[in-house]
């Protein structure tokens, strides 16, 4: 009898406990959602303390609760699902990192070691020096490829590259004052994937190939038919200046040569370009070019003994037009010309003769090749 009436009490100790459990459980849950609203309405504050209060309840309530952003749903209480929903996926990761990281206690670290190590690991330096080492990454040339790698190193690492601060920079050098509104983008990144604009970690390359005729045989019998071919490359930098060539030789010869703006190439043609966004939503890609200026000593005692009949000194510039455009799977990788002319400036009178060039079929247009070496190496922060 003795036995059976503790037996029974045991039974009402743990039906009690089963029964505290649960309601912490479901508290618990309240607290943790009213934490995610408060986040999501922007008070980080409010929704850091409710997230505690949360875990002190149930420390691992975290788990029991897995994100995903439902499109449809308004509700808090739509924006959660279960733990044996394995398949959910998150739609906002920078959110949910950034969620997890509120969680933990402010002596975490934003990144630890896998391992234990004896050296001084990454993670004790500030978020200051962080965020540098990353403009370092990134670089003057917008190297956001390797920004893009260097975020899938952890975590932490990850919420480092989605520093806002660091897309609109990149903005800011590529598309200048007409990109002060985030409007119609929701982040400076998504104006950087999303908005046209050209490519600085590569060439653009066009190949011409046509038939010639050539001279008649001094016979007469035959005439001879020359195939002619030759490239086009051009090299964008995003301080706005920009690098044009045409040459016979081949792009492994070439390419090399177009990574610095100081190539030793005569036939290059340096300048600056802009983009242009029409009504038709078109990006029109517009250069002014015109060779490197080099300066030839005169030789005094070649014309000491006669009078030269003096040279009409002039100046060529290079007017071209392209139309951004995009192919296959790659964005913003080819360049169509609309517009190239010649304009020729007698500096004795100041006159200007210009030459427009027919659009045909010697024109082909550009396509872009990426070159690893161009963001090999950093000569300075973003």
């Amino acid at each position: 009898m003795a036995e059976a009436e503790e037996d029974c009490h045991s039974d009402l100790i743990g039906a009690d406990d089963n029964e505290r459990s649960g309601e912490a459980n479901l508290q618990a849950r309240e607290l943790f959602l009213k934490a995610v609203e408060q986040e999501q309405n922007g008070a980080l504050y409010e929704a850091i303390k409710f997230y505690r209060l949360a875990m002190q309840l149930v420390p691992d309530i975290e788990f029991k609760i897995t994100y995903t952003w439902s499109p449809e749903g308004d509700g808090v209480g739509k924006s959660y699902i279960e733990d044996g929903d394995d398949d959910g996926k998150m739609a906002d990761l920078l959110s949910y990192f950034q969620q997890q990281l509120a969680l933990q206690e402010s002596s975490v670290k934003l990144c630890q070691p896998d391992l234990d190590v004896s050296q001084t690991h990454i993670s004790v330096l500030p978020m200051e020096v962080l965020m540098y080492i990353f403009r370092w990454v990134v670089s003057s040339d917008l190297d956001l490829r390797s920004l893009e790698q260097l975020s899938m190193v952890c975590r932490g690492f990850y919420i480092c590259a989605r520093d806002p601060e660091i897309w609109r920079q990149v903005c800011l050098r590529v598309w200048g004052r007409s990109c002060n509104k985030l409007v119609p983008y929701t982040s400076w990144r998504e104006m950087f994937l999303e908005r046209p604009r050209v490519r600085f970690d590569g060439v653009y390359i066009s190949k011409t190939t046509y038939i010639r005729q050539g001279e008649q045989s001094l016979d007469g019998f035959y005439r001879a038919w020359h195939q002619v071919e030759y490239y086009r490359y051009m090299r964008f930098f995003p301080d706005g200046q920009v690098m044009m060539l045409t040459t016979p030789e081949d792009p492994q010869t070439i390419v090399p040569r177009l990574r610095t703006k100081n190539a030793r190439t005569d036939a290059i043609l340096l300048g600056h370009y802009r983009l242009s966004q029409d009504t038709d939503n078109q990006t029109k890609v517009f250069a002014v070019l015109m060779k490197k200026k080099e300066e030839k000593p005169v030789d005094y005692h070649k014309y000491r003994y006669f009078r030269r009949v003096p040279i009409q000194e002039t100046e060529h510039n290079f007017h071209v037009g392209l139309q951004l455009c995009s192919s296959g799977r790659q964005r913003f990788n080819k360049l169509v010309w609309i517009h190239h002319s010649c304009h020729i400036t007698y500096k004795s009178t100041g006159e200007t003769a210009v030459s427009a060039f027919d659009i045909d079929k010697m024109y082909t247009p550009l396509f872009f090749a990426r070159v690893k070496s161009f963001t090999a190496f950093s000569e300075k922060p973003l």
